[in-house]
């Protein structure tokens, strides 16, 4: 577990903090002193636009850590659901999926006490869970579907997180495709590795074999094809240090919704 889940404000300075931030520009800077004194600091706070995405980051943290995203019915699924355009597909994966994804396997190391290679298989015989929530875009659309996977938390019992991390940093097999979120949302009960959607496989068009499903957060943070985990106590080391290639292309690291 994060060391974040032992740093709670009390009720105090929560309404203290809400109170300096309505105040102007100062109590901007008082609030985000206090976010920094609890940890609640995105990594790519140092932007120009780094003191609003530290206000958002922490607000979102303090306020609606263990909220729950939106539950639909099976009526509500989209018909058919919206698949954005994904990039041409590697002879790698090419390979993997004339296969039937039999050699698929998701890496997990970093902080953990077993490091594993899972395959769909093994993935798929853990306890799954299923949820029918809405996957919301960035650009504006979204859509409703039933999504079938192992909770990443469970993954993450399975190899045994070590005490002082504090992200987990995933990998696509897309190249230069990668995210991070903070142990908050990967231990959340809604954040999912999806094999299924709809009463069937995951289709590659909505990044079959394997996605992260994070209905708390934008389109962009649910990475497509995924094959790698690596559980860390520190983001500097990953590419530029932003914490994902999302800041790195102009968008925010946390995109909480």
């Amino acid at each position: 577990m994060s060391d974040l889940s032992s740093r709670k404000l009390s009720r105090r300075k929560l309404i203290t903090t809400g109170l300096a931030a309505t105040a102007g520009v100062s109590a901007m800077g008082v609030a985000a002193g206090i976010a920094q004194k609890y940890g609640l600091v995105p990594p790519d706070h140092g932007g120009i636009y780094g003191l609003g995405e530290t206000l958002t980051y922490a607000s979102q943290r303090l306020l609606t850590r263990h909220s729950l995203a939106r539950e639909f019915s099976r009526s509500q699924i989209s018909k058919p659901p919206f698949a954005n355009e994904i990039e041409p597909l590697t002879d790698k994966f090419k390979r993997l999926q004339a296969g039937g994804f039999a050699d698929w396997r998701l890496s997990v190391n970093g902080m953990v006490v077993r490091p594993a290679s899972l395959s769909l298989d093994q993935l798929k015989s853990y306890p799954s869970h299923t949820q029918i929530t809405m996957l919301q875009c960035e650009e504006g659309w979204s859509y409703i579907a039933e999504w079938v996977g192992v909770p990443l938390s469970h993954v993450l019992d399975v190899v045994g997180v070590l005490p002082q991390a504090r992200y987990v940093v995933y990998f696509s097999i897309e190249p230069d495709t990668w995210e991070s979120i903070d142990m908050a949302d990967a231990l959340h009960p809604q954040t999912f590795l999806t094999y299924g959607m709809n009463g069937d496989e995951l289709p590659v068009g909505h990044g079959g074999p394997l996605r992260l499903r994070l209905p708390r957060q934008l389109g962009y943070k649910n990475v497509k094809f995924l094959t790698h985990l690596t559980v860390t106590d520190n983001l500097k080391g990953f590419g530029k240090g932003l914490g994902s290639a999302s800041p790195e292309a102009g968008y925010a690291w946390y995109a909480g919704i």
